[in-house]
């Protein structure tokens, strides 16, 4: 998808300045994890960053689980631990390489630790965003609000609805599109909507607006 000429404005023609979050990747080596626990692997993180739930600005993006069904899932090679922390955060979360998480009751050993710096794509995913709102049209306009208030302007596309967190947490995917590079890293750094600290409303560069109706 390529980003509507309405949007473009300044910010497109300016390097933007070096986000305040990095982001912090762990290998995880083997075990099972529950589907259902972004509330367990939060109260974990908790428990071993006394920080984490003061910071602001971390979150944690969404395990690449493998599909299918069960409540327990085996974790593969390719399953990652993504944290985003404040910059001057960064050593602290790196520690965590070596240790093992308790999550639900289920061991999650983290291995090697890499940073990765934010990158600003015109267009970014989050899988589960959630407002106070009862229907889609309430959605839309809860995320444009929160735009307006980061001082952001694109174009926002809700999709599939979500639950999560045993039906505590209900919302929708959402796409953003047409995001100048500072917007976007705004957005990357602040995410928007409730439950951050869930990992909701953190948002990935994207390539293509097809995903925003995949399933959970």
């Amino acid at each position: 998808m390529h980003a509507d000429p309405r949007f473009d404005h300044d910010d497109d023609l300016a390097d933007p300045a070096p986000a305040a979050v990095i982001e912090v990747c762990f290998d995880v080596e083997g075990g099972f994890l529950a589907r259902d626990h972004r509330r367990d692997l939060a109260d974990a993180l908790a428990a071993a960053l006394p920080w984490w739930a003061e910071a602001p600005l971390a979150s944690m993006l969404r395990l690449n689980l493998p599909a299918g069904g069960g409540a327990l899932v085996p974790l593969s090679r390719r399953t990652r631990l993504t944290l985003r922390v404040p910059r001057e955060r960064a050593d602290e979360a790196e520690a965590l390489a070596g240790r093992t998480l308790e999550v639900g009751g289920q061991p999650l050993a983290l291995a090697r630790a890499r940073r990765r710096e934010l990158l600003p794509f015109g267009t970014l995913y989050a899988h589960l965003v959630v407002f106070d709102a009862d229907d889609d049209a309430g959605f839309v306009r809860a995320a444009q609000a929160g735009l307006t208030a980061l001082g952001v302007v694109c174009r926002a596309i809700s999709g599939r609805e979500q639950v999560a967190d045993a039906g505590a947490l209900h919302g929708r995917s959402l796409m953003l599109d047409g995001l100048a590079p500072a917007h976007a890293l705004r957005v990357l750094e602040r995410g928007l909507g409730l439950h951050r600290e869930l990992g909701c409303g953190v948002f990935v560069p994207h390539k293509s607006a097809a995903a925003v109706g995949a399933p959970a």
